[in-house]
This record gives structure tokens, sequence and C-alpha cells, in this order.
């Protein structure tokens, strides 16, 4: 297994690499079908073995401070994806990626690399095994049906909203026990300097 930049001809791979990944998890209906493109410099990566991409890191890399980031002061990097292919979890491929990318954060001089994901325990260990600490949350709401009418609202009478998803700041049981489907979306940072 090789670790090397991100090129363009990746991007199918990526994809599928990331949608399969998340297959099993929280993020089970986050698919892309375009890999996202950063508005400032980033650490893009991949993870490839007998010429399939079977792990990924993308980083957003901040030129001042709170620039993308937001859970602490300085120089700090945002990871947007991490993801390893079923079939090569548990063998230490997001560690590695991981890794590789943290050498040239510091190479660079930055402080810090920010990271949020959804409650699945056994993401939340990795993160936490790899250094992170949980600095904040908040709950990802999906709202629809019945539910709708207490939160989603139109102001046009021709317009009807039948789901949406929200950003919960609160933490009152009877308004997160009213959502469809609801989310703790925990915060991490690791910390260089």
């Amino acid at each position: 297994m090789s670790i090397r930049n991100y090129e363009p001809r990746d991007e199918e791979g990526w994809l599928r690499c990331r949608v399969l990944s998340f297959l099993n998890t929280a993020y089970y209906d986050n698919v892309l079908q375009h890999k996202e493109k950063y508005h400032n410099p980033s650490i893009e990566i991949v993870a490839e073995k007998d010429g399939d991409i079977v792990g990924l890191l993308d980083l957003e890399l901040e030129q001042s401070e709170r620039q993308v980031c937001t859970l602490r002061n300085g120089l700090g990097a945002m990871m947007w994806h991490i993801a390893v292919h079923p079939d090569y979890q548990r063998e230490g491929v997001g560690k590695q990626l991981l890794q590789y990318a943290e050498s040239q954060l510091k190479d660079q001089g930055y402080e810090y690399l920010e990271a949020w994901t959804r409650d699945d325990d056994w993401v939340n260990r990795w993160y936490e095994n790899q250094g992170f600490q949980k600095a904040n949350s908040y709950y990802q709401a999906f709202i629809s049906g019945e539910q709708r009418h207490e939160f989603i609202g139109s102001k046009h009478s021709e317009v009807t909203v039948l789901s949406a998803f929200a950003h919960y700041m609160g933490h009152d049981e009877s308004v997160i026990n009213k959502f469809e489907r609801v989310y703790e979306c925990n915060g991490y940072v690791k910390t260089f300097k």
C-alpha cells in the first residue's frame, strides 16, 4: 500500500471508497457525486493498493485564524474527509493517512487539527486513540412527517416543506426526542504545539 497525493484521475475511486466506508456509520446518507474542492490550500491524500483507492483524507488549511476552524485559536486545519474502504478497515490505514498529513501540517507550522464526526462509538474512540480531544458538540436533526409542522414553515403559500436537515445547539431532551433522526455531532481537536 502507498500513500500519495490525490490526483484528479482518482475521483471515481475516491467517491467509491468514501461511500462504502460510510455505509455502516451514522453518515450513511451523506453521498457525494463529485469530490469537493476547497477555497483554501489543502492536503488531499489517498491510500492506494493494487491500483484501488482504499483510504482517503482531505484537510483544508487556514491562512488566518478561525478562517475554517472554530474550536480554538491558532492556525488550524479542518479534516473534511477521512475514510477507509471496509475491506481494509482495522489495518491501520486511517492512522497512516493521519500521520502522513500531520507531518505535513507540522512542517508548515500548523498548531492543530480539527475534526467533526457523528456519534458512532467506534469512530469517536478512533479519534480519541489518535490523540484528539473532544472540544464541543451539537445535534444534527432530520425533520419530516408530522414533526415538520412544529419546526418548519414557509412564507410562500404555494410551497410546502416536507423535510429538513437542521442543527440544534440546545440540549433539551424534550426537543431532541421530537426529531425523526438525530445525531450528536462531536468536534475534536488535536494540538501539535
